[in-house]
């Protein structure tokens, strides 16, 4: 760093994204993106929009917003369009969280949590998964915290239910209980239709995995109107323009085609349980998934050295290096004859290793 950069961010660890390697051609399934491209309605409605690249967007991102809140039956002041799902979880932690007010979240889980936290001088508690790495929501009642959830659970993939979510609400009155449903679309219980009952309650959502927009950088909240109205007030004074008008005209055309996204959801569905199974006949052992990817292990080898054998034969997944998961790696599903590839290329690396 230089000698300029500031103290308080001296200690910081950034978020460390997925690889995004140019060497080679690969299969890639490390970044939880979809296989499957947006339809053509989505594509021409950002070239349409490209041709008024020398016009700012709209900062209210009004047609979007208003159809984004009718599609989940809400109010346009209930919904929130932000530059991808981590900036509207950044304006809340800004918004709800400082020293008065720290926060909780599983010691397994998206990793950009602590960063945000600790970005914004915002003191943390990790709550340790169970055993079976899975998110027990007695841990999260009446902690008098502010609470962040994702549900699913990255990179475990498993779900609470609806029903445990709206205890973990009910159970942290005084504070705000945040739900980050970057994966809910593909087998969880949404909690959008609590936030009438719960004037606590921040629901997240991306059109990065279901909605194939990773690339746009689109992401979403959904909270009462004074909540709404809060990181309103972040965002004007951060970022009043996040989203460009490319990605609005595309994220509308999405919506007006959502029964595609909802067939390609129910198609990476059927494939990840078909590759948990194959997975599980090699030995493997595959954690309820109700995610775009499987989180795995296997006795026969170590997740790193799978993970590197691999990437060395063109096929890319995550490994992450914390001790309770270092044997575990999250494989992203992609189309059906890329898990064919995987599948081959594991078998092949096992009996290389027998």
């Amino acid at each position: 760093m230089s000698r300029f950069f500031s103290e308080k961010y001296g200690s910081l660890t950034p978020y460390t994204p997925g690889e995004q390697p140019q060497d080679m051609q690969y299969v890639k399934l490390n970044t939880n993106e979809s296989p499957y491209p947006p339809p053509p309605a989505v594509i021409e409605a950002a070239k349409e929009a490209a041709a008024k690249l020398q016009l700012y967007p709209d900062p209210d991102c009004k047609a979007l917003t208003a159809a984004l809140a009718a599609r989940y039956g809400l109010s346009p002041d209930e919904a929130l369009l932000t530059n991808g799902s981590d900036e509207i979880l950044n304006f809340a932690f800004m918004a709800f969280c400082d020293p008065d007010h720290p926060i909780v979240f599983p010691d397994i889980t998206y990793g950009f949590y602590p960063v945000f936290a600790k970005l914004n001088g915002v003191p943390y508690t990790e709550i340790p998964l169970k055993a079976d790495l899975s998110i027990d929501p007695a841990d999260y009642v009446g902690v008098h915290k502010n609470v962040v959830i994702a549900n699913p659970n990255a990179p475990t993939g498993m779900a609470l239910s609806l029903a445990e979510i709206e205890r973990v609400a009910a159970g942290n009155p005084d504070n705000v209980v945040i739900v980050d449903e970057a994966y809910v679309d593909f087998g969880a219980e949404s909690a959008v239709g609590l936030i009438g009952r719960y004037d606590n309650l921040l629901v997240t959502q991306t059109f990065s995995k279901s909605r194939s927009m990773a690339g746009a950088r689109l992401g979403m909240g959904f909270g009462c109107r004074s909540l709404i109205a809060d990181l309103n007030t972040v965002k004007y004074a951060t970022n009043p323009y996040n989203i460009n008008r490319v990605t609005a005209a595309a994220g509308l055309a999405a919506i007006e085609n959502d029964g595609y996204f909802t067939e390609n959801c129910r198609r990476v569905a059927k494939t990840r349980e078909e590759t948990k199974k194959a997975l599980e006949a090699l030995g493997f052992t595959v954690l309820p998934s109700k995610s775009n990817f499987l989180f795995a292990k296997t006795d026969r080898i170590s997740g790193e050295v799978l993970y590197r054998e691999l990437k060395a034969r063109g096929v890319l997944i995550r490994h992450f290096t914390q001790e309770r998961i270092r044997d575990y790696n999250r494989i992203t599903i992609g189309s059906p004859e890329q898990m064919r590839i995987l599948l081959d290329t594991v078998r092949a690396i096992l009996e290389e290793t027998a």
